[in-house]
């Protein structure tokens, strides 16, 4: 079976750290699906516009290895315990796949790219190849009585944000709520916890360096950081095809 990107998302994170640990935490998050020929034809989205949400598959672009091991370290467990990588959502797997559920905010129709969908609630880093996307149907996909093992709670918003308004008003006003809302939810690596030590992150062409004591975040500063654009490329992705499985 060959696999090749129909798409790719654009959104405000151009490197891993920072970004939400599941899609759906930060609802204030928006990103836009850009897809590539020949998936601009409108004809392909009739019909999607009656849908709230939908199921994004892409690939873990930035983590590509050689080889996989059966186990991995949570963040969610304080990367100290270890269990079966199928037990987790890492993203160190034997094929990098990923899978996020966002919500449909907006089909946009533009001159250039054709179709873009306007989504809430990615969790996707800049550039990531989306390989397809299938509506949501809350009656075959929603599961209220599931059990979901070491990560049966969802991890809400851990942290008390402290920005001046200052360093607040060098943000655009339409991306203030969801910066708040990304250093709310704590982007550290979960295993550290070091008052004194000042991190870094970038979002939206900003440079934003905090520091954590406790359970209050405070913003050091905030810079202009302007993001690279990215060079997609037309690579193809080849996946054995395994005999009875669609």
């Amino acid at each position: 079976m060959d696999i090749h990107p129909i798409a790719h998302i654009k959104s405000d994170f151009p490197e891993k750290f920072g970004i939400p640990r599941q899609s759906g935490l930060v609802e204030e998050l928006t990103a836009s699906v850009i897809f590539t020929q020949p998936y601009r034809d409108a004809s392909a989205f009739r019909g999607l516009e009656g849908f709230s949400h939908l199921w994004l598959i892409w690939e873990f672009s930035q983590g590509r290895r050689e080889d996989w091991a059966p186990t991995v370290r949570p963040p969610r467990l304080g990367g100290n315990r270890r269990l079966g990588v199928f037990a987790t959502r890492s993203p160190f797997r034997p094929n990098p796949i990923g899978l996020s559920c966002v919500r449909l905010v907006e089909i946009k129709q533009e001159k250039v790219l054709g179709p873009v969908l306007l989504v809430a609630g990615a969790d996707l880093m800049d550039g990531t190849p989306i390989y397809d996307i299938k509506p949501y149907l809350p009656y075959a996909d929603c599961k209220p009585e599931a059990i979901g093992g070491f990560a049966a709670q969802p991890k809400g918003a851990d942290l008390d944000v402290d920005c001046p308004p200052e360093l607040l008003q060098s943000v655009p006003e339409d991306k203030r709520a969801a910066l708040l809302a990304v250093l709310a939810q704590d982007p550290r690596p979960q295993y550290q916890n070091d008052p004194a030590r000042i991190y870094g992150m970038t979002f939206a062409g900003l440079g934003v360096r905090f520091r954590v004591e406790g359970t209050r975040l405070s913003v050091v500063t905030i810079t202009f950081q302007p993001m690279e654009p990215k060079i997609f490329s037309k690579k193809t992705l080849t996946f054995p095809l395994v005999e009875g499985v669609e």
